[in-house]
């Protein structure tokens, strides 16, 4: 029997190295690490590559990197020290070898003979499988048997469902008390005839030795949950909890799926959302907060996760949604936090003006925005792409003689200022009003038109610190020109 470290929680994450993450398997890492964090345990990292087929160059790399950019840190696991390795399941092959020997050992398997047919592979839904495993080599007498395995003849080895159990029952910490009549369960493939264990075989072995206390996953699992609880019993170990999370449905409704071309996190990072914000909303997918609060924080989060308000119901992404939960995030960053994640996403070839002010130009836009990328979606409103166009506007509104004496007040006012700033800016434009005569729209409207081409916008002492000095004092001149 494998040992089970006395650990009070230990939840585990497994993908797969088939690709990227999306946002249906950010959502399963993202409850089992809060979970954990909340209770103080263990949470592990485990890559479940036996899939050769399916695996892709560089996959598990880029899951560590996803993972990574998320925050959502593992105790044990590739890159990290533990006690309960390896955690590649390519690298537990002897382990699961010496755990099938164990088994047929003590009778809870047998070596089967038949070709493996439609019910026997993982993955086929219930309405394709035509037949059932008939049973035929669980009937088999020894001396048979054993004449057959001398002989060389290849075989798989079964998993000997107990025909004495009328059903299987857990009690899930979402759906409640489920049950499955072992009729409809066939006595299932755990190793193939190369040597390769079966999906539902390695997870149990690799769940009892890494001391797995709590399995945290899609709904999508649960049909792999009786047979698994099975394995649990014939290896004589405890069983872990089981909570399964909704369904993700995608904003058409559809199941939301990898190659369907689910939102990957790499396309996440790429279209600027901040990851405080992509776990912030995985999170509200299935899950609410005891107070109905829906912009948290990682540490909120840690501090309010629990299982018993994760419902059942199917849940579906809004894209409207995320990208609102993005926008609280963004207005909650430091404005220095802020200059630096917006500023690699700035389109250089459109805005090259874009420099030194940089501070005040994310600060005048940012109510602006809901992800970083954003910013090249408004910059327009303060550097315009076509300067014939703007330079031609703002003489035409120059052209006017009281918009003419406006502006030089203003000009004048603001080349004797000795700091350039919002607020000695603000204080300089009223003052120059005072002296032209002019206020409110008379004042703001014609200068806004000359600063960024329009009558509404930003305030106008935003808007000259964003521009700085020579810009903003060059385009008053160009309008008095």
């Amino acid at each position: 029997m494998l040992a089970i470290d006395p650990v009070s929680v230990r939840t585990r994450f497994a993908p797969s190295p088939t690709g990227r993450l999306h946002l249906g398997n950010v959502r399963a890492a993202a409850f089992n690490w809060l979970f954990t964090r909340s209770l103080g345990g263990v949470f592990i990292l485990r890559i479940e590559d036996t899939d050769v087929e399916r695996n892709v160059e560089g996959g598990e790399k880029a899951i560590l990197e996803d993972l990574h950019w998320l925050g959502l840190d593992w105790d044990e696991g590739p890159g990290v020290s533990g006690s309960h390795g390896p955690y590649r399941q390519s690298e537990r092959s002897a382990l699961y070898a010496s755990e099938v020997t164990r088994l047929v050992d003590s009778g809870g398997a047998y070596p089967c003979f038949c070709p493996e047919g439609a019910a026997d592979r993982e993955g086929v839904s219930a309405e394709e499988v035509t037949h059932q495993y008939s049973g035929f080599c669980r009937g088999l007498d020894s001396a048979e048997r054993n004449a057959r395995l001398v002989a060389g003849e290849p075989h798989a080895i079964r998993f000997s469902v107990p025909r004495d159990q009328s059903e299987v029952a857990i009690q899930d910490e979402v759906f409640g008390a489920i049950s499955f009549p072992t009729n409809d369960i066939d006595d299932f493939i755990i190793c193939r005839t190369d040597g390769r264990v079966t999906y539902n075989f390695g997870v149990v072995v690799d769940d009892i030795g890494m001391g797995i206390t709590h399995v945290i996953r899609g709904v999508g699992h649960l049909s792999n949950t009786p047979k698994q609880v099975l394995l649990f019993d014939a290896m004589g170990a405890d069983r872990p909890v089981f909570a399964h999370l909704p369904t993700v449905l995608g904003p058409d409704g559809r199941k939301l799926a990898k190659r369907e071309g689910a939102t990957s996190v790499q396309e996440m990072k790429a279209q600027g959302y901040p990851p405080g914000a992509v776990l912030n909303y995985v999170s509200l997918l299935g899950w609410s907060h005891p107070e109905e609060k829906e912009i948290l924080s990682n540490e909120e989060l840690v501090a309010s996760m629990s299982l018993d308000r994760v419902g059942r119901s199917d849940c579906q992404l809004d894209p409207d949604k995320f990208r609102w939960v993005s926008a609280q995030h963004l207005a909650q960053e430091s404005l220095e936090g802020l200059v630096d994640h917006v500023a690699p996403f700035i389109d250089r070839d459109r805005f090259r003006s874009v420099g030194e002010n940089l501070s005040a130009v994310i600060d005048t836009l940012r109510t602006r925005l809901s992800t970083y990328t954003d910013i090249n979606d408004h910059l327009g409103l303060l550097f315009p792409e076509d300067e014939v166009h703007a330079g031609a506007l703002r003489k035409k509104v120059g052209a006017d003689p009281e918009v003419t004496t406006t502006l030089t007040a203003v000009r004048d006012r603001l080349q004797a200022l000795e700091r350039w700033e919002e607020e000695t800016l603000g204080a300089a434009i009223r003052e120059a009003g005072i002296l032209a005569g002019v206020k409110g729209a008379d004042l703001f409207h014609p200068l806004r038109r000359v600063l960024i081409g329009s009558e509404k916008g930003p305030d106008l002492g935003k808007i000259l610190a964003s521009l700085g000095m020579e810009e903003g004092i060059r385009r008053i001149d160009q309008a008095l020109s």
